[in-house]
């Protein structure tokens, strides 16, 4: 991902994936509307036994479609018109 912004016009100081992760991270935790267990599980790097994490995806699994889909809406928000949404609990607006 880092090359593709690259590849993009973006410096490693102005865009980084792992960047990305910490914003989603942060954004997410702050809101309480999401368990944290769910949030380190969908942004977590790769289970290092490869069977297990190819396999596994179904724990946290109803709320973390939840939450990315929320993610979603807040991006496709921004990218429609620069205006944040609130992600705080019980509340997600346009």
């Amino acid at each position: 991902m880092n090359q593709a912004f690259r590849r993009m016009g973006y410096s490693a100081a102005k865009l980084t994936a792992h960047g990305l992760r910490t914003t989603a991270s942060t954004l997410l935790n702050e809101s309480g509307k999401w368990s944290p267990d769910a949030i380190e599980r969908s942004l977590a790097h790769a289970d290092k036994d490869t069977i297990r994490g190819t396999y596994n995806r179904g724990r946290y699994w109803d709320e973390r479609v939840a939450m990315h889909q929320c993610w979603s809406d807040y991006l496709d928000s921004l990218r429609d018109g620069g205006k944040a949404v609130s992600l705080t609990a019980g509340e997600v607006t346009a």
